[in-house]
């Protein structure tokens, strides 16, 4: 059995010199999704951004075994995460096709293979991404990260504020993703999380307090009502 894709040892962040991320450590298993659960404000999207080096941050972070803490967030791009923003960051002034260019970092990107995940994309591949809904736009920011081959995959809130029929579009993409590369994702749909994690990650006030299956948080409703605050069924 293979290591951990990502080892996360005792991660300090901070945004405009406040301190948002405790110390964290964790392993992501090299295939498989991963979850990272908490309240809002625990500090989830910013452990994501502090691996990435998108914030200041201390601590070591290795990708397959070799440190990436020191490395600047594009040189990490190219080691191979791919990355999905909360809010989606899109290019609102290009177009769909024109977003979807300026990810790809490989000879043969990944077209067809996004093609077939969302195929609206395509009839909409010359109109202009601010004018796309919100699901709609989801699908372009996903979409980008899997033109690439990459070795992991950092997804933060990819169903927030969707309808239920894009969330479903949105989590399957994520499913059939996962089976060619590991995804440590951020995700307050529970519901979500039960169909597509294996492992989870519980963060409050910028520490983990617990890891385990999936299952094991979501099936004990005591537990998640701790860990997070409601039960499985409220936050369907």
């Amino acid at each position: 059995m293979s290591g951990p894709i990502l080892q996360v040892r005792n991660l300090r962040a901070s945004i405009a010199g406040q301190q948002v991320v405790e110390d964290v450590s964790f392993d992501v298993p090299a295939t498989g999704i991963t979850a990272v659960l908490g309240r809002n404000g625990a500090g989830k999207t910013s452990t994501l951004r502090g691996i990435l080096g998108l914030i200041s941050r201390r601590g070591e972070v290795l990708l397959d075994g070799e440190r990436i803490d020191a490395l600047s967030t594009h040189r990490i791009v190219q080691r191979g995460v791919g990355y999905v923003p909360e809010d989606r960051e899109v290019f609102a002034g290009l177009t769909v096709a024109e977003n979807l260019a300026l990810a790809e970092r490989q000879r043969e990107p990944r077209r067809d293979f996004v093609a077939q995940l969302f195929p609206d994309l395509v009839a909409r591949r010359e109109q202009r991404a601010g004018t796309l809904s919100g699901g709609q736009q989801q699908m372009v920011s996903v979409a980008r990260a899997l033109l690439n081959d990459n070795r992991l995959l950092l997804v933060d809130e990819p169903t927030k504020g969707l309808a239920p029929k894009i969330v479903t579009e949105v989590a399957d993409a994520l499913a059939e993703a996962a089976t060619t590369v590991p995804m440590l994702l951020v995700e307050q749909n529970l519901e979500v999380v039960r169909s597509l994690a294996d492992q989870a990650i519980v963060i409050a006030d910028g520490r983990v307090v617990h890891t385990g299956t999936a299952s094991e948080i979501l099936d004990d409703a005591n537990l998640t009502r701790r860990l997070l605050g409601v039960s499985a069924e409220e936050h369907a």
